[in-house]
């Protein structure tokens, strides 16, 4: 294999004309640059230079090879400075997944602070529910996935044991009825008082939290309307069409016109996390991303 540091000894006796002439160009010793010379040929097969009395002249192998390691070695000098932005984060990129509530609470936060901090990196957002996220990353199409999972779903020790987890909240589900219904001023209600009432479900995840809550309390829900979008669960339930319990993360950047929030007993919660790969949790782009990810996530 032909070595970079081989390439730059070659150019420097095809330049000087010698070995002396070369060993003062690199700032080294005539033997190392003979001895680095007679490596190189070793690994071509064949001569480079022909030595007669103190100069040095190229063969034609030489020739092709000095002529070829100019661009060899400017590749790779672009290559290094191209890396050394990356590494500084002067430079980079992470492609970023995450839910809906998490794209318009905690992603914007976190994204304008990164861009302040480190302008040079770029980050761009698809949305995805888990554990499509999850897939994603692991699939290779993101670099990191804003996920959540319910305490006390099965097998949450091991679901993301291959990977980087960064705990960000803990979002606690809240009720979410019409504004003339008959829980509306009660702060606080019990999810069995809720048992004979037309429900409006969330994402599949958490359609499936909300059966397995009502059914520990005695019941299943009587499911009405089913959507992914926050802000048509929160409208159906304004319109009177149904009750329903939402993160709290998701309410935060919508008006609940119509509807009156309340506490739901017993209380409910999501774990929010920030995933990603081990290799990629070392590069300082998608280290940065976490970083602020859990900053935005504190306040």
């Amino acid at each position: 294999m032909i070595e970079a540091r081989h390439l730059r000894v070659l150019r420097a006796v095809a330049a000087g004309g010698s070995f002396s002439a070369a060993a003062r160009e690199l700032g080294c010793t005539q033997p190392a640059v003979s001895q680095q010379m007679k490596a190189l040929e070793s690994s071509a097969g064949t001569p480079l230079l022909i030595r007669t009395g103190r100069e040095m002249r190229l063969t034609q192998a030489g020739e092709a090879l000095v002529r070829h390691a100019s661009g060899i070695l400017a590749g790779l000098t672009a290559a290094e400075e191209e890396i050394a932005a990356i590494a500084g984060l002067r430079a980079g990129r992470v492609r970023l997944v995450s839910f809906s509530s998490g794209s318009s609470t905690l992603v914007p936060t976190a994204l304008a602070a990164l861009r302040a901090a480190h302008p040079g990196t770029r980050v761009s957002l698809v949305d995805a529910e888990p554990p499509r996220s999850v897939e994603m990353l692991r699939d290779g199409d993101c670099d990191v996935a804003l996920a959540f999972r319910y305490g006390g779903a099965g097998g949450a020790d091991s679901e993301w044991d291959d990977l980087v987890v960064r705990p960000l909240l803990t979002d606690r589900l809240v009720g979410l009825v019409p504004e003339g219904h008959r829980l509306a001023e009660t702060g606080t209600v019990a999810i069995g008082d809720l048992a004979d009432e037309p429900w409006i479900a969330g994402c599949p995840r958490c359609r499936r939290q909300l059966v397995d809550v009502c059914q520990a309390a005695g019941f299943t829900p009587r499911i009405d309307f089913a959507t992914d979008d926050y802000p048509a669960v929160i409208g159906l339930v304004g319109a009177g069409l149904g009750v329903a319990v939402l993160p709290a993360l998701a309410m935060e950047s919508v008006r609940p016109k119509g509807a009156r929030t309340v506490i739901v007993e017993p209380a409910v919660a999501r774990d929010i996390v920030a995933l990603t790969l081990p290799d990629l949790a070392q590069v300082p782009a998608v280290a940065a991303t976490l970083d602020q990810l859990t900053r935005a996530a504190s306040r």
